[in-house]
């Protein structure tokens, strides 16, 4: 039996790729996350994955969105690196699509600082500046 004196070796390195989902404008000006759609099970995934993680047949790249239904949702009132509480984070599932985790693009204000209500509408935004999938809570 082999002894490997670096463990580092025989681990293969981090991805390097942004894990979260990518928002890309589609033809009608409206953001939609792209991802995969089984071909064979429907199984839906907001990320590029080989193959289906479901039945493990072959995927085709589809987008999602660009609405949504608020699954659940919450507000960050602790302070995390690099954001500013109070900061509201929701779970949406897109129609006909994945669920993604979102901030909500919305004025906080720290003393009413609220998430959007389960089941409430909400449509992709632009992405923040770091990067982040935002919604906006449709009226």
């Amino acid at each position: 039996m082999a002894v490997v004196d670096h463990l580092e070796d025989s681990v293969p390195h981090p991805i390097t790729v942004d894990p979260r989902p990518q928002v890309e404008r589609g033809p009608d000006g409206l953001r939609r996350v792209t991802g995969r759609r089984c071909r064979s099970c429907g199984e839906v995934a907001a990320y590029t994955w080989p193959r289906c993680p479901s039945c493990r047949d072959a995927v085709e790249q589809a987008s999602f969105g660009p609405d949504g239904t608020v699954w659940s949702a919450t507000v960050v009132r602790i302070p995390v690196p690099g954001r500013t509480p109070p900061y509201a984070l929701a779970y949406v599932d897109l129609d006909d699509g994945p669920r993604v985790l979102a901030h909500v693009r919305a004025p906080v204000d720290a003393a009413t600082a609220t998430a959007p209500a389960i089941g409430s509408r909400v449509r992709l935004a632009a992405c923040s500046a770091d990067g982040d999938i935002q919604v906006e809570v449709l009226a």
